[in-house]
């Protein structure tokens, strides 16, 4: 089977949508969507889309307003309204049926597809969700994430490379002290530019999924989702509070703990457990 990452674009009701796929065939009788986290593009799975290409053909698109995706429209969008983009990209892709795979922004995208149109979603993991009490989600919205506009003397730039710097150092990204600090340090060079990249392209409207996000109910919403599910999330996810909380707010409660994000056998462990659940194994 091939695993060249191919790119294509398709055209929806509210303009093109971007992605990436690799492999063929079907996994256990459906095809994998992978739905990228905020601020960024499908370009932050690549990994996830080698190790299953192998095995079937994994879809990965730019979420409206990531990357090369058009953006939606509205200054303020709701999770719902993602979710419906996506249903669109399947119907579009003529993908009847697909396993899920979503981290943080994407978990919940991936969870309300599920319940948007749950005989389209054969199995949704979800990897990372966010969870907050409302004086952190006060302060989230007023300081996370916001529009960069470009200037004439390029200020905006150093203010991307920043934002995407310091997430791997700090979360919330904004305070830099020791109490917020994330370990694991900074990521290879060339990855730090291709992310910067990417985010380059959303400089106007990434904030708005980021937004939605963050202010999805996802306690109240888990309940809802009548697909098989199972959420995951690294020992250093951020998310990581949340995430246990919200997995035992599904109908059927499964959640499976994998190491940290810079371990060597992080890639190798999360491609095990969803294998596993995808397969029914």
């Amino acid at each position: 089977m091939s695993q060249t990452v191919r790119r294509g674009f398709v055209d929806l009701p509210h303009g093109q949508m971007h992605y990436r796929e690799a492999g063929e065939g079907a996994l256990d009788g459906a095809p994998l969507l992978v739905i990228h986290a905020s601020p960024g593009s499908s370009r932050q799975q690549l990994g996830l889309v080698a190790d299953f290409a192998p095995h079937t053909r994994v879809i990965a698109p730019d979420t409206p307003g990531n990357g090369d995706s058009e953006p939606l429209g509205p200054e303020e969008l709701t999770v719902p309204d993602m979710a419906a983009a996506y249903l669109a990209f399947l119907d579009a892709m003529g993908l009847e049926r697909v396993h899920v795979y979503g981290s943080h922004t994407g978990a919940a995208i991936a969870a309300e597809l599920a319940i948007m149109a749950p005989a389209r979603v054969a199995g949704v993991v979800l990897d990372g969700i966010s969870v907050m009490a409302p004086d952190e989600l006060a302060d989230i919205m007023e300081h996370y994430a916001h529009p960069f506009t470009p200037d004439l003397e390029g200020t905006y730039l150093q203010r991307i490379f920043q934002f995407c710097r310091d997430q791997y150092l700090f979360f919330p990204w904004y305070k830099r002290d020791r109490a917020h600090q994330r370990i694991g340090g900074l990521p290879h060079p060339d990855d730090l530019y291709a992310w910067v990249l990417e985010v380059l392209k959303g400089a106007r409207t990434y904030h708005r999924n980021y937004r939605a996000a963050f202010q999805w109910d996802a306690l109240g919403r888990m309940p809802l989702v009548s697909v098989p599910a199972l959420v995951v999330a690294a020992d250093n996810d951020p998310l990581v509070a949340g995430t246990h909380q919200a997995a035992h707010a599904l109908p059927k409660p499964a959640y499976a703990q994998l190491p940290r994000f810079d371990d060597a056998d992080f890639r190798a462990r999360r491609k095990s457990a969803l294998m596993t659940f995808y397969t029914g194994g």
